[in-house]
């Protein structure tokens, strides 16, 4: 699973990868704008917004996802906090901290790290009255108020015609490597009736 091929030194290029690999990315970088949209858009109160990783594992969200945050950010006129973190204490710590200040939110990035700490990140954040939002749909369902990213198995799904296509003589150097195409929003209402946020129509629609 890989966010940023070419930051992360896989391929050369999308529409040109090169060497003898190719596939799809997982995350879109200006997806990162997206999710603050949401917050704001769920919890209009939100005045600045925190954004958690852990940069030993997700080493991309500064160079590939920061940047149109920052730009989103500016735009609705939200404060950022960049909170990298490495372990439950630290989350701990980044967490009570932005409860202590109201009209905060929080968005949890795209790394593998925030999802095996997601009980933990949860907990927090119902604690503090925090509203939210990630990327993959499990985080909303145990308990996280909003996620919205790729969908997965649409991501298998056209992995397979790939290998279908290598298999049958294509060169992996020239297929390009391709974003998500197919997004899935999820929210979790009982955790927005406990922040006593009114989830606005046009998100249930």
């Amino acid at each position: 699973v890989v966010a940023d091929p070419v930051g992360s030194g896989f391929v050369a290029s999308l529409p040109r990868p090169g060497g003898n690999i190719t596939g799809f990315s997982s995350l879109e970088g200006s997806i990162a704008s997206k999710w603050l949209e949401l917050l704001t858009g769920i919890a209009p109160g939100v005045k600045r917004a925190m954004m958690l990783f852990n940069p030993d594992t997700a080493p991309f969200i500064k160079s590939y996802a920061l940047p149109p945050f920052e730009a989103a950010a500016r735009s609705l006129k939200v404060a950022l906090i960049a909170a990298p973190v490495h372990n439950d204490t630290e989350i701990e710590a980044a967490i009570a901290e932005l409860g202590r200040e109201p009209g905060s939110g929080l968005l949890g990035m795209p790394d593998n790290f925030i999802e095996i700490h997601r009980a933990l990140i949860i907990s927090l954040a119902a604690r503090n009255n925090i509203p939210a939002v990630y990327q993959t749909p499990v985080i909303a369902r145990d308990g996280g108020l909003l996620s919205y990213g790729a969908d997965f198995q649409d991501i298998f799904h056209r992995a397979a015609r790939y290998v279908d296509q290598i298999l049958r003589g294509a060169k992996p150097s020239e297929l390009p490597v391709q974003l998500p195409t197919k997004y899935l929003m999820v929210i979790n209402l009982k955790t927005a009736k406990a922040l006593r946020l009114t989830v606005p129509p046009a998100l249930l629609v």
